[in-house]
């Protein structure tokens, strides 16, 4: 399992609906090193302003790692995660995440850094197996 769901809000999930904030802490709790990534990065955009922040250092361990893909893979987390934060979210190789405004005046941003030549360029033999 991905997350660390408590019995109470797996209770809650068999009933019906859970609140997006409850789904929210859970994320954050269960994948910490993900959650400090893309915090910081919205901090980073806060201060720094500009189009978008980005990580480009690799995780430090296959956990680490493993939370990343884990919260950026799944529609659900990544969703909620952007929601909270307001900001838009992508991914390239293992690591690399980015965090944009929702402001549509970075839409040909977003594009370039998720676009298919961005993808190969950020290609290296370091991260064949990550």
């Amino acid at each position: 399992m991905s997350l660390d769901v408590s019995p109470a809000l797996l209770e809650k999930a068999e009933r019906g609906e859970v609140d997006e904030a409850e789904f929210v802490d859970c994320v954050r709790t269960s994948l910490p090193y993900a959650w400090e990534m893309i915090s910081s990065l919205v901090a980073q955009l806060k201060v720094d302003g500009g189009n978008f922040a980005d990580n480009q250092t690799p995780p430090p361990d296959e956990q680490a790692r493993g939370q990343l893909l884990r919260a950026l893979a799944s529609d659900a987390i990544r969703g909620a995660l952007q929601r909270h934060f307001g900001v838009r979210l992508a991914f390239q190789n293992c690591h690399r995440v980015a965090v944009f405004p929702l402001d549509s005046s970075v839409d040909d941003t977003l594009a370039r850094f998720t676009s298919v030549r961005s993808q190969l360029l950020n290609q290296s033999p370091e991260f064949r197996d990550c």
